[in-house]
């Protein structure tokens, strides 16, 4: 018997050159089984909710945004592609980037920090091993970045696919993350590696 041969997985960092792909896995296959967040774009962490009042931002506004921050280099992350299309991303950027984190006050490492704020991985894909290879990329990154730490907000464990969007618990455990903080009013729990 013979094996079909296995799908060849490829981590790229976004740049303004993978924009399209970027915009086509969100306008297609990102919330295909989680609609009511395909508006998202991954924009939500990047907008201070004191400013901004999220419920009222449109599909059309965070896609454009989105756009423009690609282009400048101030949404960051990488896309994993199977067989040449995307299938996941990860949203890895350094945390002043993150400006939704603001009203939780200020933290002192602030500047060597990155930060993960989002995995979305096409359904069809998941248990593939694409946000294990995500995680690994964004800490390379920031390690390539001068960063010192990753950071990333995980909920408690769950089976739902959306309460995890921030990335299970139990994988950044088992990449070498460690508990800092657990937030029992939302089920948040910040862990922290050492890069």
């Amino acid at each position: 018997m013979t094996r079909a041969n296995p799908s060849v997985l490829e981590i790229h960092a976004l740049t303004p050159e993978r924009m399209p792909d970027f915009l086509r896995f969100f306008d297609e296959d990102a919330f295909s089984d989680n609609p009511k967040w395909a508006s998202c774009y991954c924009q939500c962490f990047y907008e201070d909710h004191r400013v901004v009042v999220w419920k009222d931002r449109t599909h059309r506004e965070n896609r454009r945004i989105a756009c423009e921050r690609g282009a400048k280099g101030t949404m960051r992350g990488h896309l994993a592609y199977l067989d040449g299309i995307v299938a996941g991303w990860c949203n890895a950027v350094p945390r002043p980037l993150l400006h939704a984190l603001d009203e939780e006050g200020p933290i002192p490492d602030a500047d060597v920090v990155g930060s993960i704020a989002c995995f979305v991985v096409n359904p069809a894909a998941r248990g593939r091993g694409l946000a294990r290879a995500l995680l690994e990329a964004a800490c390379e990154g920031f390690r390539r970045d001068g960063l010192r730490v990753a950071e990333a907000y995980p909920r408690q464990p769950s089976d739902d696919p959306a309460a995890n969007h921030f990335g299970p618990l139990q994988l950044y455990l088992s990449s070498g993350f460690v508990v800092t903080r657990v937030d029992d009013s939302d089920g948040s729990v910040t862990v922290r590696k050492d890069l």
